[in-house]
């Protein structure tokens, strides 16, 4: 009985987690669905500008996480009184991150792009996405902030409801920025008229709007009378040093965990994989697209992991907490176990999904061939895969970030940038799958580090929680 009542416990808090966190995925995806049409070099630009802005934005997504912990470890210990303080800290972490990282990079980012050699017309491609994104991150950085509080207050169905308006309004959008006036002929769905045709800067436009609407719902509820009378929140609004410096002093190790993971992996998509050629390219982020898809059930299992194991925390009930990460686990394993199985039968028709009809003939058969290798080195890594992402989530909920950000920075760049660039000139015959090989052998080693981390319970000896009195003491 006790363990069934915690599956509810997991499950009511994780199926709205992850339609929330297929979010952005599902923005990206459909991203490089609607530009596949217009050809390879549109899909590569898109996952190219898409992964760079990523990279940059990652860490603050890292930090941020941390809202999460201490808003949950705060509703577990019953001192609702003070979340508020930590729903404004990740807002104004998100504009500060924004003002001092982004919109330099930003600017930065086509020089970046040139330095990797790609040819003009694709560094045009993906400058114009990255720059869109990253110019409109401070909206994406709000909203991951207020998912990230609402997550915490246990009330993840909030987001939920506001993933699904995004997504709506990114494909409507995306269909009038992308296609403008042309439309899709080929469907039979006509074109907007007197709107121009944007491509793949309009698929960036797209996004940013879906993002938006997204944020909007989130915002008004925390900002309405209701949530004020419940938490106080209104008043609140000022820069709290101490819940800030909470955030940033929990949150930087998985900052640099997040931000490190996916600066390998957009060096590893763009130079060492990438570095085979635009058709090694396109078929990489036509796989690459649908392990998003796979794993990020996972990252929302992890999110509930979180939130679960910091209330339970908060209510000091640690074996409660070792069953909510155990059950988080296990369903991330089903469901990338059956990713798996689907990458395996079904991987030269995903493939296909990415390649345009009017792509020449041994092109298109180079791509689906291409990715076919990709999707099998796929499925071998996503049991240990749904492993990794959820034992960090769980660890994170404790207030562990060092050692999985360590772990992670080590691992990525011996095995995943390290073991590819050694596969690239050992194996060359093996073209881009040499370095997804590499790829698969650190998100194995990557899952098993961590799942015995958990298991070993040196999380359990943590004490994030302050004295309410000391803690109000030191704010501004």
């Amino acid at each position: 009985m006790k363990y069934r009542a915690d599956i509810s416990e997991v499950w009511t808090q994780a199926w709205p987690t992850i339609v929330a966190m297929l979010s952005y995925t599902l923005m990206q995806f459909i991203d490089s669905l609607m530009v596949s049409v217009l050809g390879p070099m549109a899909v590569a630009g898109q996952g190219n500008g898409g992964i760079w802005s990523w990279v940059a934005i990652s860490c603050a997504f890292g930090i941020l996480a941390l809202v999460n912990t201490l808003v949950a470890q705060r509703v577990g210990a019953g001192r609702t009184d003070e979340v508020a303080r930590y729903g404004w800290a990740g807002l104004w972490i998100s504009l500060g991150y924004w003002l001092a990282v982004l919109v330099p990079f930003a600017l930065v980012i086509e020089h970046a792009f040139r330095a990797m050699g790609h040819e003009p017309e694709l560094v045009a491609l993906e400058t114009a996405y990255a720059r869109i994104l990253l110019g409109g991150a401070a909206i994406t950085l709000a909203a991951k902030a207020l998912s990230n509080f609402f997550f915490g207050l246990q009330s993840p169905k909030v987001i939920t409801v506001a993933a699904i308006v995004g997504n709506v309004v990114n494909v409507v959008a995306n269909y009038v920025f992308i296609y403008g006036e042309r439309g899709l002929p080929e469907l039979g769905l006509p074109g907007v008229p007197g709107m121009p045709s944007y491509g793949v800067t309009g698929a960036a436009i797209g996004t940013l709007i879906g993002t938006a609407a997204e944020a909007l719902i989130p915002l008004a509820i925390f900002l309405s009378r209701r949530f004020d009378r419940l938490y106080a929140i209104r008043s609140a609004w000022r820069p709290d040093r101490a819940a800030i410096m909470d955030v940033l002093r929990l949150g930087w190790p998985a900052g640099l965990q997040f931000a490190n993971e996916m600066i390998c992996w957009a060096l590893f998509m763009t130079v060492l994989a990438g570095g085979f050629g635009s058709e090694h390219m396109t078929a990489g982020w036509a796989a690459m697209r649908f392990v998003h898809i796979s794993f990020m059930p996972a990252v929302g299992l992890s999110t509930a992991a979180t939130s679960l194991v910091g209330k339970h925390v908060g209510e000091k009930n640690l074996d409660a907490a070792a069953r909510s990460a155990h059950i988080t686990v296990g369903m991330a394993v089903l469901w990338m176990g059956a990713c798996a199985l689907g990458f395996v039968l079904f991987r030269h028709e995903l493939t296909n999904v990415f390649i345009d009809t009017d792509t020449a003939a041994d092109s298109a058969a180079r791509i689906r061939a291409i990715g076919a290798g990709i999707f099998i080195c796929a499925s071998i890594f996503q049991l240990l895969d749904a492993v990794g992402i959820v034992y960090t989530g769980a660890l994170r909920g404790a207030g562990d970030t060092l050692f999985p950000g360590v772990a992670t920075v080590v691992l990525s760049w011996v095995v995943i940038i390290g073991g590819g660039i050694v596969m690239t000139r050992v194996a060359p015959q093996l073209e881009s799958i040499g370095p997804w090989l590499a790829a698969t052998a650190y998100i194995v080693l990557l899952g098993i580090v961590l799942a015995i981390r958990f298991e070993r319970g040196g999380w359990r000896k943590l004490h994030l929680m302050h004295d309410a009195a000391a803690e109000s003491a030191t704010r501004l």
